[in-house]
């Protein structure tokens, strides 16, 4: 089951993280069609929000076609968005988690990762890719 959590800092409202969470969950494969998500009173307890606030995210994921509300029993995933390239997340983890002990290392903590992991990803993408040697 997802575990939600918020980060006040983001500037993204509330509801949309968790949406965002469940989107990624989805991407990931860690959710998949029939699981049941958390109760909108669990997930208002454990990170500490407006329940109306849970209601207002299973509400925009129903209307995307991602869960689906069956009354009494609670929300359920009824869509995906995960695809063929499940097969290499792993691989492609573990090399993350390699940059992500050498950063560390490194001296740089969080936020210094996290900005220069975001400018590197949003950056124009120039030069050659290394495995292919061709032009991007």
């Amino acid at each position: 089951m997802i575990e939600f959590h918020l980060d006040a800092r983001s500037g993204v409202a509330p509801y949309m993280q968790l949406v965002h969470q469940v989107r990624q969950a989805l991407r990931l494969g860690l959710l998949v069609e029939g699981d049941r998500l958390p109760t909108v009173k669990d997930v208002a307890a454990g990170v500490a929000i407006n329940p109306n606030t849970v209601l207002k995210a299973y509400r925009e994921l129903e209307y995307e076609g991602l869960v689906a509300k069956k009354p009494g029993v609670g929300t359920f995933i009824s869509g995906t968005l995960s695809d063929d390239s499940l097969s290499e997340h792993e691989p492609l983890r573990r090399e993350l988690q390699g940059w992500l002990d050498r950063a560390r290392a490194a001296g740089l903590g969080e936020e210094s990762i996290e900005a220069l992991f975001l400018s590197t990803f949003r950056a124009p993408r120039t030069g050659t890719d290394p495995h292919t040697e061709e032009e991007k």
